[in-house]
């Protein structure tokens, strides 16, 4: 999902050095400090949108750039619970005016900041790095970094949307940093999953799909950081078999939502609830087994009885998977054999994301075996 920005702007004096003043602008709801930004425009250029909302939110006129001066990401809460990504465009606005009264006046307070206290005002990390570009001497030297994360992005033309996904990745190739990344990610898949099979809302089927994509990076990073790390905490196979099984996990969650849209699903029995349910708790395990992992000597106990409780709930799991492909069976199997073959292909996936979290108890009984 895209939406647009303003940086509305102002230079403080003709020399070249002069000072860069920007406008910030409150947010309704939380009234933290945001720049003026809405939704695409239709039949509206980009950059004229953005000048759009500086106009209403901002109430500044100005000279609006038709080229973006970069982009951030950050993560919307919808009010059906869907936490979605959003890709922002900024586009630089030289105010040549304040409006004395504007359309947001009573909604939003402005104010003028020098581009560091902006930055520092700011939540939103990329924004803050944009801001801190906007000078020339350091936008050049953002443009010199070269990190793994970055290159993908300007080899897939996806300018900086993984910036934001950089900062969950450790910066000394710690494989601990990594393993809680991915499990945060396969967390927030699950509880968007239940939350799809509880309201069928579609929102949830793009999180997932957004959620497996970040998830694969890091997998990636994962497998590139063993074949340059001499001395792991692990064997290898046993890190690469760890995140791999979390990944079949999250994998499993998109081939479920995709067949939900692929057959446009709207109703859930209550049995594909209860797997949802299931799998959310799975993840909430993993998650907490996951930091254990860094001192398995001390940890090994809680581990265990962690994995003991995957193992149980994948049981439990198969239960309800069979009484729900019997339910299924019964009500449309003589009737509508296409409804039932629909029905069971969601069951099976389910049952395969269960199935991989028992796999990755597995890995980790393995570890506290090896080294408890």
């Amino acid at each position: 999902m895209r939406q647009i920005a303003a940086l509305p702007y102002r230079i403080e004096g003709s020399t070249i050095d002069a000072a860069v003043r920007v406008l910030l602008v409150t947010s309704r709801e939380s009234r933290r400090w945001v720049i003026p930004k809405g939704n695409l425009v239709p039949d509206l250029a980009d950059h004229a949108a953005a000048a759009l909302e500086a106009e209403e939110e901002a109430g500044v006129r100005g000279l609006v750039c038709p080229t973006a001066i970069g982009s951030y990401r950050y993560r919307k809460r919808r009010r059906n619970g869907a936490s979605l990504m959003i890709d922002v465009d900024v586009y630089p606005l030289a105010v040549s005016s304040e409006l004395p009264a504007w359309k947001e006046q009573g909604q939003r307070d402005r104010r003028w900041f020098t581009l560091s206290e902006a930055a520092d005002a700011v939540e939103e990390h990329d924004l803050r790095e944009l801001m801190r570009s906007f000078s020339p001497a350091a936008f050049r030297a953002a443009t010199q970094r070269t990190a793994f994360l970055t290159a993908v992005a300007q080899k897939s033309r996806m300018s900086q949307m993984f910036a934001w996904f950089q900062r969950l990745l450790p910066k000394t190739g710690n494989f601990f940093d990594m393993f809680e990344a991915h499990i945060v990610t396969v967390t927030a898949a699950a509880d968007a999953l239940a939350r799809l099979l509880q309201d069928g809302n579609r929102d949830h089927i793009r999180e997932v799909i957004e959620r497996e994509n970040d998830a694969d990076e890091i997998t990636r990073e994962v497998l590139r950081t063993v074949r340059e790390t001499f001395l792991t905490p692990f064997d290898r196979s046993t890190i690469t078999s760890l995140i791999g099984s979390m990944d079949d996990a999250i994998d499993e969650m998109q081939a479920t939502v995709q067949a939900v849209d692929l057959y446009e699903l709207m109703q859930f029995e209550p049995e594909m609830r209860d797997m949802g349910a299931i799998i959310v708790d799975a993840a909430r395990l993993t998650a907490e087994a996951m930091p254990l992992l860094r001192d398995v000597a001390c940890n090994g106990k809680r581990l265990h009885e962690l994995t003991e409780r995957l193992v149980r709930i994948e049981s439990h799991a198969d239960e309800i998977h069979r009484a729900g492909v019997k339910r299924a069976y019964k009500e449309q199997g003589a009737t509508d054999t296409l409804g039932f073959i629909v029905a069971r292909e969601v069951y099976k996936h389910l049952e395969r994301i269960v199935d991989a979290f028992e796999d990755v108890a597995n890995e980790i009984d393995g570890i506290v075996i090896d080294h408890a």
